[in-house]
């Protein structure tokens, strides 16, 4: 059976779920390497299907776009090393303990080579590329930024906070204390190897708490 197959109605000897699964991620597995070797403007879903083997409407099926399928690929990262939950439910502990574990998982989320990269091509093609921008911006910023905005709304957490700035704006002050030097990063990572250290993050913690916490 094709790998065509997965997006025809179900009929005997239709792959098992797994298989299925399995042959979804090889096709994004494929589309994340041409994306990151060729740049997401350069690569057309016929290269990505015909790479991996695939018809491009299977492509559009199962993601409606090279748009869904590069999104699809940063929600599967983004769960594979930034899992959240539980974040809203830590409230019994310290805040510092809870942003602490953020930012480490932030951390192994944004320090790898391949997230590095997959930044650079949004930077440089987002203008002539706007579908790439959004994707990118609702797998993960967006995400992020209201995963925060939760928590921070959270009485027992604003309770604890001398501001009165919303919580929107909370997450992105502590974004932007983590994320250190960003423009450095985006022009000169792929030379001088410049990355947010897990020390930095502690710093950064400390340095949002003792602007927003009660004294």
């Amino acid at each position: 059976m094709s790998v065509e197959q997965l997006s025809e109605p179900v009929k005997a000897g239709r792959p098992k779920a797994a298989e299925a699964e399995a042959r979804l991620n090889d096709l994004m597995d494929t589309a994340a390497r041409l994306i990151l070797e060729k740049g997401y403007g350069k690569v057309s879903l016929e290269a990505i299907a015909k790479e991996a083997r695939v018809a491009v409407r299977t492509i559009y099926v199962k993601f409606g776009g090279k748009a869904g399928l590069l999104k699809a690929i940063l929600l599967r990262y983004r769960a594979g090393a930034f899992d959240p939950v539980g974040m809203e439910d830590s409230i019994q502990g310290p805040i510092r303990d809870t942003l602490r574990e953020f930012g480490l998982r932030f951390h192994r989320l944004v320090s790898s080579p391949e997230a590095t990269a997959l930044y650079q091509i949004v930077v440089a093609e987002a203008h002539a590329n706007p579908d790439l921008a959004e994707a990118f911006w609702d797998a993960g910023p967006r995400q992020t930024r209201e995963l925060l905005a939760r928590f921070f709304a959270l009485p027992a957490i604003r309770a604890q906070l001398d501001t009165d700035a919303p919580p929107e704006r909370l997450a992105i002050h502590l974004m932007n204390c983590l994320m250190g030097d960003q423009l450095r990063r985006f022009l000169f990572e792929s030379r001088c190897g410049v990355a947010t250290t897990p020390g930095e993050i502690e710093q950064g913690i400390d340095l949002f708490l003792r602007g927003v916490l009660k004294r």
